[in-house]
């Protein structure tokens, strides 16, 4: 059974805010960070990083508070917190401009750097990224903001109740929920701090910067499951372009790696000769 919760060989680190950042970095081109979702880390974008890799230099963290990263020591874990540690960490590694794609929370936090620092950016990919206050809540999310529920899953989260939260959050037609998928997840979450984390993640009470969505000026492409709630993102940011898939969940990279990473180098190849504002 692979150890998930330890560096693998190509694992590397590097200081940002008091963390030590834990990230993968392949390929060569123009520079792409990909940001995972919450309860996830890096590898959720395994597969669609080997497709990418062939034409951009792939740079992909696990976020505070998840994956070998580990928790914050402020704890503070608001989008525009996470924006500023992401725009940090790229900075950190000498990077000047770049696209950022990322799914659920990750996009969130994209479009939150997109607001803070449109001139490092050549490109936003919001894949079912999250931001609007109507969207609805995942069930592992609501468990921890149970007062009484709580400060257990502070001490103990089930694999059983990790898998039923994996298999939820992908689309009816997903076959990629195997016993290497939760095993992972369950490993990462049973990190020492990350458990903790994520109760702390669940509890904090997110600015609503919705409303600034449409001052966002950077070309953006919309990644959508037909099924996801709460996007508007589309509506709201001037120029952007959308792809829906039929039958996606919310794992959309993990699910359908080929149709996400087709999708953003075609875009980011169309973007190469459009600056942005």
């Amino acid at each position: 059974m692979s150890t998930w919760s330890e560096p693998q060989p190509d694992s590397r680190f590097v200081e940002v805010d008091g963390l030590r950042i834990h990230y993968k970095r392949a390929g060569h081109g123009p520079v792409l960070v990909l940001l995972h979702g919450s309860a996830s880390s890096l590898q959720h974008f395994d597969r669609a990083a080997d497709l990418l890799s062939d034409s951009f230099d792939v740079i992909r963290p696990d976020l505070p508070g998840f994956g070998l990263t580990g928790p914050r020591p402020d704890r503070d874990y608001r989008v525009p917190a996470y924006a500023a540690t992401v725009a940090g960490f790229v900075a950190a590694l000498g990077v000047p401009r770049y696209a950022v794609a990322g799914n659920s929370l990750g996009g969130n936090i994209a479009w939150n750097v997109a607001l803070d620092h449109p001139e490092r950016l050549t490109g936003l990919v919001l894949v079912n990224a999250t931001g609007y206050p109507e969207k609805t809540v995942p069930a592992g999310m609501r468990l921890a903001r149970n007062p009484l529920v709580r400060p257990l899953v502070r001490r103990v989260m089930p694999r059983g109740a990790v898998e039923r939260s994996l298999r939820e959050a992908v689309g009816p037609h997903a076959q990629i929920v195997d016993d290497a998928m939760v095993d992972r997840a369950y490993q990462l979450m049973s990190r020492p701090g990350n458990r903790s984390a994520f109760v702390d993640f669940c509890n904090t009470d997110q600015p609503d910067r919705s409303a600034q969505i449409p001052r966002i000026t950077v070309p953006t492409l919309v990644l959508r499951s037909a099924g996801i709630d709460g996007q508007h993102f589309t509506r709201d940011i001037p120029g952007a372009q959308e792809l829906v898939h039929p039958h996606g969940g919310h794992l959309l990279p993990e699910e359908e790696p080929q149709w996400v990473a087709y999708a953003i180098a075609k875009f980011l190849g169309s973007c190469a000769g459009t600056p942005a504002n």
